[in-house]
């Protein structure tokens, strides 16, 4: 490993290693803290996890592979038998009927409600990071709900989770924190191989 040059992405909670040949990135775990490009095996990082999709939203407190604290927020979102979030529909149909409206006005109080409860999070604790997963449609309502989100979209402590977000529940976010809790190396087979990797 001696050849390889490191550099360390903030956003991406990830090293990057190169060399004249090749490169590959290795993916740290959420809990791990990096200062001016080194490891600092005695820090405890504290986190806040918010994954959202249509109808359903986990939030979380993390104190390194603990979970001190989580909520699952729920709304009635989607028409029946259609499979249609209320959001998408308004874009070609309007909100005339009163089942439109009754979803309609539940869509905004679900995310005043996540708003109003990481809000608390945030008063309550400092976090080195926010894990993040919102589907793009939704990403306007929230940040632009009547109840202010506490971070901005560009907030430097925000870090996309890298994977597929199923409906949030518990324990979808607890599988995500189990995902966010190990390493990742990511690369070409040819890469990895070089490694001592097997393909």
């Amino acid at each position: 490993m001696s050849d390889y040059q490191a550099g360390y992405d903030f956003d991406k909670h990830q090293f990057l290693f190169t060399n004249t040949a090749t490169e590959f990135k290795l993916r740290l775990p959420i809990t791990i803290k990096v200062n001016e490009g080194n490891i600092d095996p005695d820090y405890q990082v504290k986190y806040l996890m918010l994954l959202v999709q249509t109808g359903s939203a986990a939030v979380g407190v993390f104190e390194g592979e603990t979970c001190l604290e989580h909520k699952v927020l729920s709304a009635y979102m989607v028409r029946k038998k259609q499979g249609k979030s209320q959001l998408k529909h308004l874009k070609t149909k309007g909100k005339s009927r009163a089942g439109s409206r009754v979803r309609l006005a539940k869509t905004l109080i679900f995310f005043e409600q996540i708003n109003e409860r990481i809000t608390r999070h945030i008063k309550e604790n400092e976090f080195d990071r926010i894990a993040f997963s919102c589907s793009k449609i939704l990403m306007p309502h929230l940040f632009n709900s009547k109840v202010p989100t506490p971070f901005d979209r560009k907030d430097e402590r925000i870090y996309k989770i890298p994977k597929h977000l199923h409906q949030p529940n518990f324990e979808v976010m607890l599988g995500m924190q189990r995902f966010l809790n190990k390493a990742e190396l990511i690369g070409t087979p040819e890469s990895l191989e070089s490694l001592g990797f097997e393909r």
